[in-house]
């Protein structure tokens, strides 16, 4: 998929527990254009370039994971906190990505 002349790219830097999550999620990015090869090859040392569609297939995957791992018998769930940040901030870039592509254009 190739970016629109209005679609612009969101670079953020996820690292830590947030990334060592994110790569044992990258299973369940079936569909996702190279996507899951970009996350597991992705070192946290820079800012990775995402688009609105990665975004949305980034919150989709997270969103189930953190779904399933509330809904888990046990009381404590490994990596369900950086889960959850990770989450909001997804939600946060995807909002921004999304307001950029509906500005008006000078």
């Amino acid at each position: 998929m190739r970016p629109g002349s209005r679609d612009v790219p969101v670079r953020v830097k996820i690292f830590g527990a947030e990334l060592h999550e994110l790569k044992r999620l990258t299973g369940a990015m079936a569909e996702s254009f190279g996507l899951d090869r970009r996350i597991d090859a992705y070192l946290g040392k820079r800012p990775i370039q995402l688009y609105r569609w990665d975004l949305d297939c980034l919150e989709m995957v997270v969103d189930d994971a953190v779904r399933e791992r509330n809904a888990s018998p046990s009381g404590r769930v490994p990596g369900l906190q950086a889960l959850k940040r990770l989450q909001g901030r997804i939600q946060a870039l995807r909002k921004r990505a999304y307001e950029a592509l509906n500005e008006p254009r000078v």
